[in-house]
């Protein structure tokens, strides 16, 4: 009896939190750049989002440091990206004027300071007010009770307001995790993967554990096996040498000064990560010494002087910079190795590393400006830099998020590699995906995961190996399983794969498909692996997506819908589509055995155009 009056209660409960749980077309874990995107680009498609944000401010990245845009060939990734930059650059126009020293250092848009991303994402969300709902202070966390699955679908999750410290239900018809670390996902049991893939597991470069000089060769101790290690954090600091806007580095209430002394000898040394110290001598760091006690900067060649020792700077607007960990440096912003928990950590143990983090780059920079065992110079060049005054005016102008650049990396439909990134042939392109849902273009690139080791050229799995202008499949947002869930930031990838991806243009491109197939799902009723993927492609096409990039097609161009349509089929396999050219012959017949049509062509005088419009057929 007692057995079934519990059972009862239960019933009653659950049933209560599911009449009261808030109902909206897609639920969407995570305010950055790649949640933002799904919800415009749902609310387009006349859906209903709620955007669930732990922390008190929107925008992930951008609007905390990453102001330099991550994107080797700008083109490669447009829509909803492309409106971003578009507005960022228009900003700097409204306030500074067209001929503004402002609207040259925004670089058409792709840099800007933290404060104008996140008026500018604001801004894109305010345009859709009516159908998304934006909450900030609510956190979800990957525990089962916060989960309601049921015949493979995500019906409810529960989230924490932090403010008022109660639990939320809600409920949706389609869930997305935009998190960078994956926690939805997690919790809704999808297979993921954490640490590095052996090169023997998919042949791919700067696979396992690698040390190379930076731009070198891979060297002694790289052993390429697999492993457990996740690719180190930072903050993307926002400083400033202008002396009216500048706050003065204090020194942080916890500060180890031994974290920091191996950067006296690198700086009196010269000695540093390049492959330019391939060719540098014993003797020659000994007479650099000797120069720098004269009172002169570095003559290493590829070494730096001053803040820019421990910190890569990209110039912004306004005097600022976007400072990164530097690539040439031992010892910089990164904090290799004490991260490794943070992908499937709880929240305290985040925001505790979070805080040892903000401590660790505080003393760092602390220690560059003032430890007396450094040259005076060096300190005072140093000393010229401080965060911005009016950035992060709630946060004693440091960022308020970890730059987290790799969490779980989940198993979907489509496993992204190196190899779908490099080109099999030299100066060909890597291999096209017909489903794709966006073009991008980045660097194999991850960070360190080892602190400095003795005789070693640099920080083991700090790399970069070059790669090509790729097409991105649907398949790797899109769970095997679960009916109702898409992952557009912690996508489906190999830890080199995945070092491409997770750049914040892609992943707002990823974003925006993700919109448009939560869309599609709910108005065909089918689950989302079941997405008509020609129709997904279409309208990404109609809102100026490039799905496949050619140097000679923009998306306001009046053929590029029918040069993406028929480049995705394999027509147009060259980087140019080069549509005024006349059609030769060879061509001509390879395009009528694939499409099985006969096509009209005169010799000299038809041109690729016109014969590739007899190939396009109007949806």
């Amino acid at each position: 009896m007692r057995l079934r009056y519990i059972t009862i209660v239960t019933l009653i409960l659950c049933w209560t939190t599911a009449a009261y749980a808030q109902q909206y077309d897609l639920v969407i874990v995570g305010g950055t750049p790649g949640g933002i995107m799904t919800a415009i680009a749902a609310a387009r498609e006349g859906k209903t989002s709620v955007i669930l944000e732990r922390t008190a401010h929107i925008g992930g990245l951008p609007a905390n440091g990453l102001g330099a845009t991550d994107i080797a060939t700008r083109g490669a990734t447009t829509g909803l990206f492309a409106e971003f930059i578009g507005h960022v650059r228009q900003h700097y126009v409204t306030r500074y004027g067209e001929t503004s020293q402002q609207v040259k250092d925004c670089s058409d848009g792709f840099h800007f300071e933290p404060s104008v991303a996140e008026k500018v994402l604001e801004q894109m969300l305010a345009e859709q007010s009516a159908k998304i709902t934006v909450l900030k202070m609510r956190q979800f966390d990957v525990e089962n009770e916060n989960i309601v699955l049921k015949n493979d679908r995500i019906e409810q999750i529960t989230v924490l307001n932090r403010e008022r410290r109660n639990t939320e239900a809600y409920r949706g018809r389609i869930f997305v995790d935009a998190t960078y670390e994956g926690d939805l996902g997690a919790a809704a049991r999808v297979p993921f993967r954490l640490g590095r893939e052996g090169k023997d597991e998919f042949n791919e470069p700067g696979a396992g554990v690698v040390y190379k000089y930076w731009h070198g060769a891979e060297g002694a101790g790289s052993t390429f096996q697999g492993d457990n290690a996740v690719q180190s954090y930072n903050y993307r600091l926002c400083l400033t040498n202008n002396p009216a806007n500048r706050v003065a580095l204090q020194k942080p209430a916890v500060y180890n000064r031994a974290e920091y002394t191996s950067l006296i000898e690198d700086v009196w040394t010269g000695r540093h990560t390049g492959a330019q110290m391939e060719k540098v001598t014993a003797a020659m760091l000994e007479e650099n010494r000797k120069h720098i006690a004269q009172g002169n900067p570095s003559k290493i060649p590829g070494d730096v002087w001053g803040i820019a020792r421990i910190s890569n700077m990209v110039t912004l607007p306004n005097a600022k910079t976007d400072a990164n960990n530097q690539h040439m440096a031992f010892i910089s912003t990164d904090l290799p190795e004490e991260n490794w928990p943070w992908p499937t950590s709880g929240w305290a143990w985040r925001d505790a590393f979070a805080q040892r983090l903000r401590s660790y780059i505080e003393g760092l920079l602390w220690f560059a400006q003032n430890d007396k065992e450094l040259p005076e110079h060096f300190r005072k060049a140093a000393r010229a830099w401080g965060f911005a005054k009016d950035e992060y005016t709630d946060n004693g102008n440091f960022p308020r998020q970890v730059y987290v650049r790799e969490g779980r990396r989940f198993e979907g439909l489509y496993f992204f590699t190196a190899q779908d990134a490099t080109a099999r042939i030299p100066g060909q392109r890597p291999v096209i995906h017909g489903a794709s849902i966006t073009a991008s273009h980045y660097a194999l690139d991850s960070h360190a995961v080892r602190k400095r080791e003795p005789g070693r050229v640099h920080l083991d799995g700090f790399l970069s190996y070059p790669s090509q202008v790729y097409t991105v499949p649907y398949g790797v947002m899109v769970p095997k399983d679960i009916d109702n869930l898409l992952l557009p930031v912690p996508v489906s990838g190999s830890h080199i794969g995945f070092s491409t991806l997770r750049m914040e243009p892609c992943w707002m491109a990823l974003g925006q498909a993700a919109g448009v197939a939560a869309s599609l799902a709910i108005d065909r009723q089918v689950k989302v692996r079941h997405v008509p993927v020609e129709e997904l492609q279409r309208s990404l096409v109609a809102r100026q997506a490039t799905l496949i990039y050619y140097q000679d097609v923009k998306p306001t161009d009046a053929d590029f819908v029918m040069v993406q349509t028929l480049g995705l089929q394999g027509y147009l396999p060259e980087w140019k589509a080069r549509l005024a050219d006349i059609a030769d012959a060879e061509t001509v017949a390879l395009w009528e055995k694939a499409s099985g049509k006969t096509l009209t062509f005169t010799p000299g005088r038809t041109t690729r155009r016109e014969v590739l419009q007899q190939l396009y057929t109007h949806p």
